[in-house]
């Protein structure tokens, strides 16, 4: 299937309804108490969806899968940046387990993509 726009890719809007969530957690009081942590997943989390956008538009089918590389990446990021906040006593594993395995199906969406 082609796609004439980004607006109109799967993974672009799976990835932001991600950034929503994330963005969403971040705010709980105790876990946006960590400026520095909650500032970096909100930096990570929106270079997702940016990069799957950016690469799209440069109309090269090989650079557009080498910004979903780069997506991924930061997915991966956030993910790993989820584990380190989880670790506190404060966050609920329920919040951070739903957003995980939503941010896991994006990361193979991606690779999928490359392949």
């Amino acid at each position: 299937m082609k796609f004439e726009k980004f607006e109109d890719l799967p993974i672009w809007k799976l990835s932001l309804k991600i950034t929503r969530d994330v963005y969403d957690l971040a705010s709980q009081p105790k876990f946006s108490r960590d400026f520095p942590l909650r500032d970096q997943i909100r930096r990570a989390i929106i270079s997702v969806s940016s990069n799957i956008v950016e690469g799209f538009e440069k109309n090269n089918n090989n650079e557009f899968i080498r910004y979903l590389k780069i997506s991924k990446g930061s997915a991966g990021e956030v993910r790993n940046q989820l584990f380190a906040e989880v670790e506190k006593p404060e966050l609920r594993h329920g919040d951070f387990g739903t957003n995980r395995e939503k941010e896991g199906r994006k990361g193979r969406r991606s690779y999928r993509l490359d392949c």
